[in-house]
């Protein structure tokens, strides 16, 4: 069986397919040829997001890849600036038409803190008004699922406190190297599904000899040793890359990686991301 094929049941009993297509840096204008080009190879799992820029591209691609709507399976994250209910019913509307779709089947509030603060002040009201505005569209039937990305225990306990709906997604940060085990607990203790993005730390762990060498041993490349460890780590897994060569070869993880080298993995200490440590998810505040 294809890891394509593979899937999980969130708590509200929606499918979500394991492995996805990233599409931070894919432009607009690319965005639909990649989108059609991951569907043909067997992707199920599209993955994008307002702050991207490409959710006309990315709803193009889903319209016209040949696969009916319902077998793919949509995500997309409300902008970390918006912090109030108003401000997210409209970008919920505007993510809906830009994407071109009926529906969503995930919607995610990007961070917890606005970029330009990220992991800065306390914005728990805003994101409460943000998740209402979550709510409302999930109970109509707009979004099938609704969860949060980059949120920390603290900020998951403020939604699961206040909130209605418990986040079915925390999408995170996490590769070898980068693995936040307790957070992954935490989260599947409370039923909370973990995406991990940038699987690959976005190419920087190509170049440590360590993974190298664990990647020699099973036969495979080191982009296939870290999107398989996160697999098995119970997250989806969502590589980026426009490459329809490289959307093939990610696709290829029908191994498994053993206890020992896992725990090898798990314990890497590896967050040197060169030109990307200027974003606010690698910056490591």
């Amino acid at each position: 069986m294809s890891t394509l094929n593979e899937t999980y049941t969130l708590s509200n009993d929606v499918v979500i397919p394991k492995l996805g297509l990233g599409t931070w840096f894919i432009d607009d204008d690319k965005a639909a040829e990649a989108v059609r080009a991951a569907v043909g190879i067997g992707y199920r799992n599209i993955d994008t997001a307002q702050a991207y820029g490409n959710e006309r591209g990315v709803g193009e691609g889903v319209r016209t890849s040949g696969v009916p709507r319902e077998e793919l399976f949509v995500s997309t994250k409300l902008a970390a600036e918006i912090k109030d209910y108003d401000a997210a019913v409209a970008a919920i509307d505007g993510s809906l038409e830009k994407l071109g779709l009926d529906y969503i089947d995930l919607m995610l509030i990007h961070a917890p803190q606005p970029w330009e603060d990220f992991r800065g002040g306390d914005y728990a009201e805003g994101n409460l008004a943000a998740w209402k505005a979550l709510e409302e569209a999930h109970r109509a039937g707009r979004l099938r699922a609704i969860g949060v990305s980059n949120f920390l225990e603290s900020d998951l306990e403020n939604i699961l406190e206040h909130g209605t709906v418990a986040p079915h997604v925390n999408q995170i940060l996490v590769h070898a190297g980068n693995t936040p085990s307790d957070l992954i607990s935490s989260c599947a203790s409370k039923g909370i599904l973990v995406e991990a993005y940038s699987p690959i730390a976005h190419g920087e762990i190509l170049g440590n000899e360590h993974v190298a060498a664990i990647a020699e041993k099973y036969g495979v490349s080191v982009p296939q040793l870290c999107i398989r460890y996160t697999l098995q780590l119970g997250t989806v897994s969502l590589p980026k890359t426009a490459n329809p060569e490289h959307m093939r070869s990610n696709a290829e993880v029908d191994f498994i990686i053993s206890d020992e080298d896992m725990n090898t993995l798990r314990d890497l200490d590896e967050k040197d991301y060169g030109e990307h440590a200027a974003f606010p998810v690698y910056s490591g505040k």
